[in-house]
């Protein structure tokens, strides 16, 4: 049993570190920036196109031409940022300072969206605060999947098991 955990840890750890490596390797160009466990900082006068953080902060004072999406993290615009697409944050905060621009939707899963009155949003703002949010969004579905996964492994264990016979049937 665990050699089987051992193995399936493994697996586990080489299909993170292929995604991982994926999303580097494809992403359409230079002005792109992925970042795991570390910040992005966008500086003033500096455009760049998709910004995808996990584990880290962005901080915005140059131009995102698209969509900027952190996940365990915050967005910060500050020094008149801007972001033309979307800021969707899960498991953050996002921080609009004075004379930004974001001309998409800003969403928040999870923290607070802090707006200056000088600062202009295009779309929504949309904000799920609040543990719970967190906990349907990513907790939840990983528990209906243990829940089928265990039904799976209890049948097939189920119908591979050896019929048992009673010592006091004839045959």
């Amino acid at each position: 049993m665990l050699l089987r955990l051992n193995a399936l840890l493994r697996l586990f750890v080489f299909a993170s570190f292929c995604v991982a490596l994926s999303t580097v390797v494809l992403a359409d160009d230079g002005n792109d920036r992925t970042q795991f466990g570390h910040d992005i900082n966008i500086a003033p006068g500096e455009q760049v196109s998709d910004v995808t953080c996990f584990g880290g902060n962005v901080r915005v004072r140059g131009h995102v031409t698209t969509d900027v999406t952190v996940f365990d993290g915050s967005v910060i615009v500050e020094d008149g940022g801007q972001i033309d697409g979307d800021a969707v944050v899960f498991g953050g905060g996002v921080r609009l300072d004075k004379n930004v621009k974001v001309g998409g939707d800003v969403t928040v899963f999870g923290g607070q969206v802090r707006r200056d009155p000088s600062a202009s949003v295009g779309g929504d703002i949309t904000n799920f605060s609040g543990w719970i949010w967190m906990f349907l969004i990513f907790v939840l579905p990983l528990v209906i999947l243990a829940a089928f996964v265990t039904l799976i492994v209890w049948l097939i264990r189920r119908l591979l098991r050896p019929a048992t016979r009673s010592p006091n049937v004839p045959e």
